[in-house]
């Protein structure tokens, strides 16, 4: 099992490509019409022309994007986090490269709205240096089920998300990592007749967004 240190590590997760996919693949599955229409406080995963989403509603929400040329911008916060409590502050853009959405990241941290950033660029994680009294980031709580495949697996063929045997999540998955899932096969492998119906054309759309049918 993948586990994450507390507070989070750069090499505690995976590739941000793999990142990418596995989360990509949750948001392409749990993708609705109606979610696309939300324009309030949207809930769950899903992914738009900013990048992917999570947030629960209440305790953790997170934001990946693409930056261009090989690099992505993961941040986020978890109630588990201590950055916006510590003392004395935390700079979590701390030496970070000037392509990061410095403005945003300001505005969320000045807001008391940012538990951590992480950035991916040359093929490596990085983040800003910790203090040796911070306890936590955040990062194991919001990140960790994307980090672990058998949980990734899990989900994927969980009740809410549609994948009809351990089979065919491994297929999805597998698929959705090496960037070959077509809309043909997301739905031969997400097609049962007892489960609830699922949103063809809004996950379709997701899985154009994401990319996940691209090499």
């Amino acid at each position: 099992m993948t586990t994450i240190n507390r507070p989070g590590l750069p090499g505690d997760l995976p590739s941000a490509e793999v990142l990418w996919a596995r989360w990509a693949l949750i948001a392409v599955l749990e993708a609705t019409t109606e979610g696309e229409q939300e324009r309030h406080h949207r809930t769950g995963t899903w992914v738009d022309g900013e990048g992917l989403h999570l947030d629960d509603s209440g305790c953790t929400w997170w934001g990946f994007a693409p930056r261009g040329e090989g690099r992505y911008v993961l941040f986020g916060e978890d109630e588990s986090s201590g950055v916006k409590w510590h003392e004395p502050p935390v700079d979590m853009l701390a030496g970070a490269p000037d392509w990061l959405p410095h403005e945003q990241l300001k505005d969320l941290a000045s807001g008391y709205e940012l538990g951590c950033v992480y950035w991916w660029e040359d093929g490596a994680w990085a983040r800003s240096s910790y203090p040796g009294t911070l306890g936590d980031d955040g990062l194991d709580c919001g990140m960790s089920r994307f980090t672990d495949r058998a949980d990734v697996l899990r989900t994927i063929a969980d009740e809410d998300h549609g994948a009809t045997s351990a089979r065919h999540a491994e297929s999805l998955l597998t698929h959705a990592e090496n960037r070959r899932l077509t809309p043909e096969l997301l739905m031969s492998l997400t097609a049962d007749p007892g489960r609830r119906q699922r949103d063809r054309p809004a996950m379709t759309r997701a899985l154009e967004r994401a990319g996940l049918n691209r090499p």
